[in-house]
């Protein structure tokens, strides 16, 4: 019985989740150009080099028309956090 809760436990430590969401939407059509950008932070108050800005998935995308923004946010047991930006345009 221990044997299966010590399996348990590490099963949910070692769980994740991942959300995404859309955050915005213009008028222009969409494209078939996708840009992400990606920031980590742990703790979540320690972000080090991160730049998850709805311009730099642009400008990683090479899209100077944006159609649609999304944010994808990974967590695993809220100590490793990832927000990616997820942008579509031409």
């Amino acid at each position: 019985m221990k044997t299966i809760f010590a399996m348990l436990a590490v099963v949910a430590m070692m769980s994740s989740c991942a959300l995404t969401l859309p955050v915005s939407a213009t008028s222009n059509t969409i494209g078939s150009k996708v840009g992400t950008a990606t920031a980590t932070g742990y703790f979540g108050i320690i972000f080090l080099d991160a730049d998850a800005s709805i311009r730099a998935a642009a400008k990683n995308g090479g899209i100077t028309k944006i159609s649609t923004v999304d944010l994808k946010q990974t967590s695993v047991l809220n100590i490793i956090t990832t927000y990616e930006t997820i942008v579509t345009g031409k």
